[in-house]
C-alpha cells in the first residue's frame, strides 16, 4: 500500500493506493493541516477497509513525512514502513 499526503493551500488529501491494482482504497480531505489525531482516524477507516476487502498489510510506502510513522505504528503495529526513493532523491537535491 502506498499513503500519500497532497498539500494544496490550505488543504490536504490523504490517500492510500493498492499498489497491486493501482486502485484508491481511501481518500480524505481535510481543510487544515491534519495533525496525528486526524491521521490515526484515517488509518483506523483504513485499516477496516482493508479488513472489508480481505487484503492483508504487508507493508506501507510514504513520502517520508513526519506525519506518519507514530500513527501507522499506533494503528497498524509493526508493519514495515519504506520511505519512496523518488523523495529520497528530492529532498538531497533540495538540500544540495
Amino acid at each position: 500500500m502506498a499513503a500519500d499526503a497532497l498539500d494544496d493551500g490550505p488543504f490536504c488529501m490523504l490517500s492510500a493506493v493498492d499498489h497491486r491494482g493501482d486502485k484508491r482504497i481511501l481518500s480524505d480531505v481535510f481543510d487544515h493541516d491534519p495533525p496525528h489525531d486526524d491521521i490515526r482516524t484515517f488509518l483506523r477507516r483504513l485499516h477496516t477497509a482493508l479488513s472489508a476487502r480481505d487484503l492483508p498489510l504487508f507493508g506501507v510506502t510514504t513520502d517520508g513525512s513526519a506525519r506518519s510513522p507514530t500513527p501507522l505504528v499506533e494503528v497498524f503495529g509493526d508493519v514495515p514502513h519504506h520511505i519512496c526513493p523518488f523523495h529520497l532523491v528530492a529532498e538531497v537535491g533540495q538540500a544540495v
